[in-house]
């Protein structure tokens, strides 16, 4: 990897057809990220880009094994943007921990490991082994706003702080 990880979250932006520089907005009375010390904690990011949940519905009904992967992929984009606008940019993320992946899906949908790895899979392009991390992936009957993916990860970054 010879990229810069901006360089290639970029690349991978392009690739899904999103901008994750503006606002990240969540929806409720939460804080998007907490910080402990150099531990950071993203609340639950569904694939909202702007004013728009890009995929919606139920995995294994409305949304194909590869567009769930793509929610995968958008909720683990605005992740790392929530991060790196936390730590001051993505080279001060030291590693990404653990995350959780819930798919909104069908009773008979197993591959919730296989939508998780969407978004397994952005954090090591763009982090390298810093991404690589622990994960739970579970199937559930209902996201906010009708997403088919929610994602919330735990990571360490350089530098103390206050925690917020």
């Amino acid at each position: 990897m010879t990229s810069s990880r901006q360089a290639r979250f970029d690349d991978i932006a392009a690739t899904l057809g999103y901008c994750f520089d503006g606002e990240i907005k969540i929806g409720g009375h939460y804080v998007p990220v907490v910080r402990n010390d150099n531990e950071v904690y993203v609340s639950g990011q569904i694939p909202r880009v702007e004013n728009t949940v890009v995929v919606t519905g139920r995995a294994g009904a409305d949304v194909s094994l590869a567009d769930a992967q793509r929610a995968a992929q958008v909720c683990v984009m605005r992740a790392l943007a929530l991060l790196a606008r936390e730590a001051g940019s993505l080279d001060r993320i030291r590693r990404v921990l653990r995350i959780t992946v819930y798919v909104q899906c069908t009773a008979d949908f197993t591959q919730q490991s296989e939508v998780a790895d969407g978004a397994s899979d952005v954090l090591h392009a763009v982090l390298g082994d810093a991404g690589r991390h622990t994960r739970t992936s579970v199937g559930v009957y209902q996201l906010p706003k009708n997403a088919t993916v929610e994602l919330d990860l735990v990571a360490v970054v350089d530098g103390g702080g206050d925690p917020r």
